[in-house]
């Protein structure tokens, strides 16, 4: 069933107007996507006449953009992707891993993000395979599905990467499968108390390297003394990691991925009204309970 609104519908009343007004901070690929999603089955990418042979009916049907961020275009390509995630998985249970970063450091990424998010995605499995590999914990080499998400349900600025990892992994010589214990993978504590360590260390480094830039309400950290004291009060809080089985096993929260490797942040069923002056979403906020999570939220264009 189509919905009242979409994403299209907005971009094409209002994305003329949001171009020019943040011309300063949209570059070529997001242009490329309002461009590609504006234009989706429309007489601007061309169509075809579809007949029917007994009743001779024609039908006029437009092509589609087949943009990888494009609300309406990827549910084949979404699909053949989770099937061929389960179709690696292995016969063991699996765990739900979800790193994300604190308040200080995202907003060190929203000025950087190739830089940090690249960093983000690396120091995920490596902190997941560092602890792993320890005989403390698990001893074994393991492997990890990671995908990256920068939002939250609010469409605020949100960088966290989920990950699917099975319940165990190769011993040393690769010959045996070392399970872990029966509900627990690995200690989370442990898991935020390394991920931070290595993060900030990497961006420490980033900065020394010259590789971090920062502009308006951050440009204060371009200087090195401020950017080592962020650093500090980032290391004085504890980071969250979160590890649990999915309550529906991994095809779950695959298939939860695909939703967001192959659409953009939101779907078109969650726009509930768009005028001239706002657009209405549904949202989640996950810190209340039963009817009471399910909020409205409402933009400006």
């Amino acid at each position: 069933m189509r919905s009242a609104f979409e994403v299209a519908d907005i971009l094409r009343r209002h994305g003329a107007s949001y171009r020019r007004e943040n011309a300063g901070h949209l570059g070529r690929g997001e242009r490329r996507v309002m461009g590609a999603v504006e234009a989706c089955r429309t007489p601007r990418l061309g169509g075809h006449v579809d007949t029917c042979d007994d009743c001779g009916l024609t039908r006029v049907s437009y092509n589609s953009c087949r943009n990888r961020h494009c609300p309406k275009c990827q549910g084949a390509a979404r699909k053949q992707w989770v099937a061929a995630r389960i179709a690696d998985l292995l016969p063991v249970p699996y765990f739900h891993v979800v790193f994300t970063l604190p308040p200080a450091v995202a907003e060190i990424a929203f000025q950087n993000k190739a830089i940090v998010y690249a960093l983000l995605m690396r120091i995920s499995a490596e902190t997941l395979q560092t602890i792993a590999a320890n005989p403390r914990w698990l001893g074994a080499e393991i492997g990890v599905t990671a995908v990256l998400h920068t939002w939250g349900q609010a469409m605020t600025h949100h960088p966290h990467v989920h990950c699917v990892v099975p319940g165990g992994g190769l011993s040393t010589d690769r010959s045996t499968w070392i399970a872990c214990r029966p509900g627990f993978f690995l200690p989370v504590r442990v898991l935020a108390r390394l991920f931070r360590q290595l993060f900030l260390a990497a961006l420490a480094k980033a900065f020394a390297q010259g590789e971090l830039r920062f502009f308006n309400d951050l440009a204060h950290l371009n200087d090195a003394a401020v950017f080592t004291r962020h650093l500090a009060c980032a290391r004085s809080i504890e980071w969250v990691v979160y590890a649990k089985p999915p309550f529906g096993g991994p095809e779950q929260v695959l298939a939860y991925l695909g939703r967001y490797t192959h659409r953009v942040a939101i779907a078109n069923s969650r726009i509930v009204e768009l005028d001239d002056d706002h657009v209405a979403f549904r949202w989640k906020d996950y810190r209340r309970n039963g009817c009471d999570r399910e909020q409205v939220m409402c933009l400006h264009p």
